[in-house]
């Protein structure tokens, strides 16, 4: 197995490439999907039907936003975690779909890339659903590992062989350091994901924000200890930032007798 890291559109793309097939670790967005589809055809010089399995760990834009085109384009398998019910659910999750593709928008301009097209349908109807530490489908060197706490459906693929693991956006990489993603909708078993991998004692560890890494047990606690405790989702920091305003403008306003 030799596995490939391309940057994509505001994330890590990682391609595993074996000698007759070929297994894309998260989804990507949409714009990423050219950039996937000349790599394999013209820097691997491999047909598009190579591509046999491409994994959702969770469905932000930049992890499942290119999945049904690759689909398309290649025949290859979807694979999610075993949910039965759909992430952007009812009139609020169509709302939060919209915000995170704005947020996705946000990010590429930070990042100084061109505005692309990232829509990308908010259900997604996957082909295989994994739990647990089940083995990935057609490449059973790859084990799934349910990582809740970002949503309530994402999972981390670890290489048994070479003890690596892929934890999508369990944790971020800033200048300042390794920090929670955003939003955590579950506070007790993000911490608990977190434990799962430090327990690993990985070789190394891929962000999708940060790329490969290797943390210390110290720089898990720590990440354990300043995790939220309570949930850190859209709604509430809307919530939070109108409050501020509201207050912050009656303390401006307001003027004693």
């Amino acid at each position: 197995m030799k596995l490939h890291s391309l940057d994509g559109y505001i994330q890590e793309i990682l391609l595993a490439e074996y000698p007759d097939k070929l297994l894309l670790l998260d989804g990507c967005s949409r714009a990423d999907v050219s950039v996937i589809k000349q790599f394999i055809t013209q820097t691997l010089n491999r047909p598009i039907s190579d591509l046999k399995v491409v994994v959702v760990t969770h469905m932000h834009p930049d992890h499942a936003g290119g999945a049904n085109q690759l689909r398309k384009i290649s025949g290859c398998k979807i694979v999610c975690a075993n949910n039965k019910s759909q992430w952007y659910r009812g009139i609020d999750g169509k709302l939060m779909h919209i915000t995170d593709i704005l947020l996705t928008r946000y990010v590429a301009k930070k990042k100084h890339k061109k505005q692309r097209w990232l829509w990308y349908p908010s259900n997604l109807n996957a082909d295989l659903h994994v739990n647990d530490k089940d083995k990935m489908p057609c490449f059973s060197d790859w084990q799934v590992l349910t990582t809740f706490g970002h949503t309530d459906r994402d999972i981390s693929l670890h290489h048994i062989p070479s003890n690596i693991v892929y934890v999508a956006d369990l944790i971020v990489a800033t200048k300042k350091g390794y920090i929670a993603p955003f939003p955590i909708f579950y506070p007790n078993q993000y911490k608990a994901s977190l434990a799962k991998i430090a327990q690993l004692n990985a070789t190394n560890i891929i962000l999708a924000h940060g790329g490969k890494v290797k943390l210390s047990k110290q720089e898990f606690q720590q990440l354990i200890d300043k995790a939220p405790t309570t949930p850190m989702t859209h709604w509430r920091l809307i919530k939070t930032k109108l409050k501020q305003l509201v207050f912050g403008w009656d303390r401006i306003t307001t003027r004693p007798d």
